[in-house]
């Protein structure tokens, strides 16, 4: 049995295709050291963990959940935000709950676009936005993040006719895979821009609490009137070591909530609720354990900053995520550096093509493997590559 066109037109998921060679490149005995994949290598924080194991034993949450979300972990995203940002939310109207933010962000092009609709994509950026839009059968208009703007999309640039015919708008800040990050005044532009051509921003803001220097990034919920143009994606993967656990939510424009979660309804039944109360947990716990986390982070990226200046990149550092996004050397495409690095170090980076067409010319290089093996990678890449030419 033939499988669709949007499946016959979709390549394998990037992070499979990376995972294949590492697999690979152990079968033939190799130390590999993994920088290619953002899955962060610290645990679970314990009181977490605690809740969830509780949590498990008690029948209530043996049964189906809410597909939208239990009210209480609702709330306690409202809270969280009301806190973190000053953004207020009504946890009943304008917070769902999703199998971890991915899920969401592949589903909400299903629940708006017709076939032949535009949904406004970044470039570089996380595949899932052009996925989603591809298997909805909808188009990608590609906003090209260049370095000369801050790896911000150049709204006057999208012509109107296009604009016009636009559903949504992807962005990500703290960005994957640029570690660049958004002021309000951009987001603020962003909402003049959806106000104007009647678009629906959706912002992907997980790494919210991955920023470097004392930099405070803000929401998009932040910008006046961003709830009536937009909603946020957020996930507890990064800020609580929870990426295996799939909890997420969305928020925002109550209209697009309920869009959302009457999707959701009829394609998957929630959240398994022990996984919820473990949220509620992480949300309304100790943060301490944020603090820590944004300091190894801190730690890895000016060890791996000052080696890749010690080879002869000309770099300014990532702002915020789990990523380095690096301009590969003379003579080198995207693909071709990868190869040499792993072949050459044993060190897996992500060809920079591998999130679009202007990615290509760059790698990135994600900070999850503890000091001591990043170092190593360094001192690999360096036995390997010497001093490097641009």
């Amino acid at each position: 049995m033939k499988e669709s066109i949007p499946m016959q037109n979709l390549p394998p998921y990037l992070f499979a295709r990376i995972e294949k060679k590492i697999d690979e490149a152990r079968e033939k005995g190799l130390d590999i050291i993994n920088l290619g994949i953002g899955d962060p290598d610290q645990p679970t924080p314990r009181h977490i963990i605690d809740r969830m194991a509780q949590s498990i034993y008690d029948q209530a949450n043996h049964q189906y959940p809410s597909s939208v979300g239990m009210m209480a972990f609702r709330k306690a995203v409202a809270d969280w935000y009301q806190g973190r940002f000053g953004v207020s939310l009504d946890p009943g109207t304008e917070v769902v709950s999703l199998l971890g933010s991915k899920e969401g962000l592949a589903h909400i092009s299903f629940a708006y676009l017709d076939k032949g609709d535009v949904n406004l994509i970044p470039d570089p950026a996380y595949p899932v936005y052009a996925i989603g839009t591809q298997l909805a059968g909808g188009e990608s208009f590609i906003m090209p993040l260049l370095e000369e703007n801050r790896f911000l999309p150049a709204l006057e640039d999208i012509p109107a006719d296009v604009a016009r015919r636009a559903k949504l708008l992807f962005i990500n800040y703290p960005n994957n895979p640029t570690g660049a990050v958004a002021d309000l005044a951009f987001f603020q532009k962003l909402v003049e821009f959806a106000r104007s051509f009647d678009v629906l921003v959706c912002h992907d803001g997980p790494y919210s609490e991955v920023a470097f220097d004392g930099i405070k990034v803000p929401s998009f919920l932040e910008a006046e009137g961003a709830k009536e143009v937009g909603i946020e994606f957020h996930s507890l993967s990064k800020t609580y070591n929870m990426t295996g656990w799939r909890l997420g939510w969305a928020c925002g424009n109550k209209d697009a909530m309920e869009i959302l979660g009457r999707f959701k309804s009829n394609v998957d039944s929630g959240v398994f609720q022990a996984i919820q109360y473990a949220g509620i947990a992480a949300l309304y716990g100790p943060q301490e354990c944020v603090a820590e986390m944004q300091a190894i982070y801190q730690e890895r990226r000016d060890i791996l900053l000052e080696g890749l200046i010690s080879m002869g990149w000309k770099i300014k550092p990532p702002q915020g995520s789990l990523y380095f996004w690096v301009p590969v050397p003379k003579g080198h495409s995207s693909a071709s550096f990868a190869e040499l690095v792993l072949e050459r170090a044993g060190v897996i980076i992500t060809p920079g093509n591998g999130y679009g067409s202007f990615g290509e010319g760059y790698f990135r290089i994600a900070m999850t493997v503890d000091k001591s093996r990043m170092k190593e990678a360094i001192e690999r890449m360096q036995q390997a590559l010497g001093k490097v030419e641009f």
